[in-house]
């Protein structure tokens, strides 16, 4: 019996996703969470074979969580589930540790499949997504600005173009906001852009984000 943990904000797709795996005779959903935090604190109680693990949460995030089980937590494996399908994403989060990535738009039968494959040790990447990430390397031409992004402006980034409000995320991140305004200046000074809005206009036009029109 593989064992699952769910990991994601939204109780909605938490329940759809048990609702899926629960009819599959080999998988068993022992718990569902809601943050990156709690999805450690469980993973070092519990040593779950399989974790789903979304990417952007409020908190530490899916890609630090990531990072953390993998270091505490060997038997364990991570399979993402995001709505980001763009670079940097996947890249960041594999390069963390996790054995796949799903975008949240997967057939059932492909998620199924995918936790099989990571179970057994194997890496799984959605097919299309793995096609952008060679075509990128390839094309020197395509580049995205996110890429020279460390994990944590990344995160940052994700979360002002939600419009979380700098005390909010400072909260979130356990730093000060301080902290938080440095790591956007930085973010802006790479990125050759000056305010939030340019910062969300850049993350749509290199669909690091997705429009809610």
């Amino acid at each position: 019996m593989i064992k699952i943990l769910l990991v994601d904000d939204h109780e909605l797709v938490r329940t759809g996703i048990s609702r899926i795996l629960k009819d599959v005779r080999d998988f068993e959903v022992i718990a569902s969470v809601g943050s990156g935090e709690d999805a450690v604190d469980f993973c070092r109680k519990n040593q779950p074979d399989v974790v789903m693990m979304d990417v952007s949460m409020p908190g530490i995030g899916g890609l630090e969580a990531t990072r953390k089980i993998m270091r505490y937590c060997y038997s364990t494996k991570v399979l993402c589930l995001s709505m980001h399908k763009e670079n940097p994403i996947p890249t960041k989060i594999m390069q963390a540790g996790a054995y796949g990535f799903l975008t949240k738009d997967a057939e059932p039968e492909e998620m199924v499949n995918a936790i099989y494959k990571v179970h057994s040790g194997q890496k799984y990447v959605a097919p299309d997504i793995a096609q952008m990430i060679a075509l990128g390397q390839l094309d020197m031409n395509s580049e995205n600005p996110f890429e020279s992004l460390s994990d944590r402006e990344l995160e940052i980034t994700l979360m002002l173009t939600r419009g979380v409000r700098v005390p909010d995320i400072a909260e979130n991140l356990n730093i000060s906001p301080k902290t938080v305004n440095t790591y956007r200046y930085r973010m802006f000074e790479k990125l050759g852009i000056q305010s939030d809005v340019e910062l969300t206009h850049l993350a749509l036009r290199h669909k690091l984000i997705q429009s809610s029109a």
